[in-house]
């Protein structure tokens, strides 16, 4: 399973990219590969409050429909709209154009406590 360093991650298989505040949001290689092929991704509203652990999407593919979690509290500031047209893009790249959204974040320490790739490594190994 692919897990880059510098990402952080959640125990729901969600990984995290901090930039300048903003956080970007998807699912872990693992967690694509656990669904299959996936066929529809809704996407959160914009402008939305979420606390962490919050569902902000839902994925549908040919094994299961599962639920996205917010790993860390924010808003909601940008969400990839072409899912809606391309949603394979989670399987095909899930760390690049297979992004779910963007969340603005107010406390940058929430970020820092989510798994680093290592301890990500750890619970996938099991």
């Amino acid at each position: 399973m692919n897990v880059p360093d510098g990402l952080r991650y959640s125990e729901d298989h969600e990984w995290a990219r901090l930039d300048d505040g903003k956080v970007k949001i998807g699912i872990t290689d693992y967690a694509q590969d656990a669904l299959g092929d996936v066929v529809y991704v809704e996407v959160p509203e914009v402008g939305a409050q979420v606390a962490a652990k919050d569902k902000i999407s839902e994925v549908e593919s040919t094994k299961s429909v599962s639920d996205i979690y917010a790993p860390l509290a924010g808003t909601i500031i940008e969400v990839n709209a072409d899912l809606a047209d391309a949603p394979e893009r989670l399987n095909e790249d899930p760390y690049g154009e297979g992004w779910i959204c963007v969340i603005e974040i107010g406390d940058q320490a929430e970020f820092e406590g989510l798994l680093d790739a290592e301890a990500y490594r750890k619970l996938i190994e099991g």
